[in-house]
């Protein structure tokens, strides 16, 4: 299907994370920023087609703009699955070959997919063909013993391959044999000007870059090459790093007490609905990092915030231990 899309949607991205960007923590994160582009955890084409569909593509309304992150390497599957989410109205529904771990390894997909461009380029084209979502890919640089000029050739074959315009590129190859995941994350060294050199051989597409990102000031220095780019656990660790994005836009930004505030708003409404509390608190622990008090914060809500009675109250506690006013 056609879909239109602006290029300026992918200017500030929070990358998917396994067991950390839930709906809950996509939801947190919306109250920091209007504009960053939230993704899902990676949700496999067989938990789709063969699990709880519900369970795994539901989100709340207030995410957007918010994109599922699909794992597969099957091409009919993709295109099945793809047609599930659109009863779900996601902004983007993006293709994982990216991820180096044994169990994303052994099904053949994630990362493993860099070997083989074609088939990539078809699973592309079947999941353009049946979502109403723009589709895009998220890879690395190489894999194993490819060289990571390889990725030049890549993203051609993507390109021409399939209506694919949007690239999120990981600025590192991945070692699928000898490296586990958090490795993968830190050893394979950084190399950012080969994610500028796609943009320059590529400028009609879209590049957002991703890896090793940890301040707004570097954001703002990418942003200079390429067209977006991607953060993932430093977003995560330090939500408040969430507060300059919107700036990125264009548009105003808020404070924190301005968040603070949206979030106990936010969460009354779903602690309402029967969502533990504790489902949210998880995802809040890395707030006020550095500040008088952050440590007594982040131990109040770990101890407390799975008992029977846990819910604003204990949360207002927590905040009220931290100095951070007028900070």
């Amino acid at each position: 299907m056609a879909v239109n899309f602006d290029a300026q949607a992918w200017r500030f991205c929070v990358a998917p994370m396994l067991d950390w960007t839930t709906s809950e923590c996509r939801l947190l994160h919306r109250q920091f920023s209007a504009y960053a582009r939230l993704y899902t955890e990676m949700v496999t084409t067989g938990a789709v087609l063969y699990g709880d569909a519900a369970r795994h593509l539901s989100y709340r309304a207030d995410e957007h703009p918010v994109a599922l992150q699909l794992g597969g390497g099957n091409v009919s599957e993709l295109a099945r699955a793809c047609e599930l989410a659109n009863a779900y109205g996601y902004d983007e529904i993006n293709l994982n070959v990216g991820c180096p771990s044994d169990r994303v390894q052994n099904n053949a997909i994630g990362a493993c997919l860099m070997a083989d461009a074609p088939l990539v380029a078809r699973c592309l084209q079947a999941m353009q063909e049946t979502s109403d979502a723009v589709v895009t890919v998220k890879h690395r640089l190489a894999i194993d013993e490819q060289d990571e000029s390889e990725v030049l050739r890549f993203v051609e074959t993507l390109a021409n391959g399939s209506r694919c315009r949007v690239f999120i590129v990981h600025a590192r190859k991945a070692w699928l044999a000898g490296l586990n995941p958090k490795q993968n994350r830190e050893v394979p060294p950084l190399n950012y000007d080969l994610v500028y050199e796609l943009k320059r051989r590529f400028p009609e597409l879209v590049f957002v870059i991703n890896g090793g990102i940890t301040a707004m000031a570097a954001v703002r220095e990418h942003l200079q090459a390429v067209d977006g780019v991607m953060v993932g656990r430093a977003a995560y660790q330090n939500p408040e790093l969430l507060l300059e994005v919107d700036a990125l836009f264009g548009a105003p930004l808020v404070s924190l007490e301005q968040v603070l505030e949206r979030i106990e708003k936010v969460m009354a409404r779903e602690l309402a609905r029967g969502v533990p509390f504790h489902w949210f608190t998880r995802h809040l622990l890395g707030l006020f990092q550095g500040r008088v008090g952050a440590r007594r914060f982040r131990r109040l809500l770990s101890e407390r915030s799975r008992e029977a009675d846990a819910g604003l109250a204990l949360l207002q506690e927590a905040v009220s231990l931290v100095r951070w006013k007028g900070v």
